[in-house]
């Protein structure tokens, strides 16, 4: 199991950076390892929501399928991976002083055997924090640009 955690300070408030995150067919657009959403539900957002999400790290590529378990506005969205890779993840919102935001994402996931196990989630753990700090650093750039 891999536990995987990153974090970043925006420039506005949890309103401003839930209404960007709250979209999340628009994930896409911050995710660099998020190729392409696609509803399986016929909610779009809100606890219940189904999707497969088309992912792409470095030369593996896999359909991750995920539900949302946990919608609390401008404060958390939690998942639940039930694909080939499984385990659970949350965004939190947390308001910091000046109008800023704190957003932390955090995981805990299972690779299967072919991907390595326990060796895979240990390797690949430390490559999706990577990704993930360049996404954060995408949110943010969109965020606080207006997007």
């Amino acid at each position: 199991m891999a536990g995987i955690r990153v974090s970043t300070t925006i420039d506005a408030t949890p309103r401003e950076v839930w209404e960007v995150v709250r979209h999340v067919g628009d994930h896409v657009e911050w995710m660099e390892d998020a190729v392409a959403i696609h509803f399986t539900s016929s909610r779009t957002s809100g606890v219940g929501t189904t999707f497969d999400c088309d992912t792409k790290v470095g030369p593996f590529r896999l359909t991750d399928r995920m539900e949302i378990t946990r919608w609390e506005p401008r404060k958390a969205m939690g998942v639940r991976h039930v694909g080939m890779v499984t385990g659970t993840g949350v965004f939190t919102l947390t308001r910091r002083r000046g109008g800023r935001t704190r957003f932390t994402w955090s995981e805990r996931l299972r690779f299967p055997w072919w991907m390595g196990g326990p060796f895979g989630a240990a390797v690949g753990g430390e490559v999706l924090r990577l990704v993930w700090a360049r996404n954060l650093a995408n949110l943010k750039r969109i965020v606080e640009s207006g997007g």
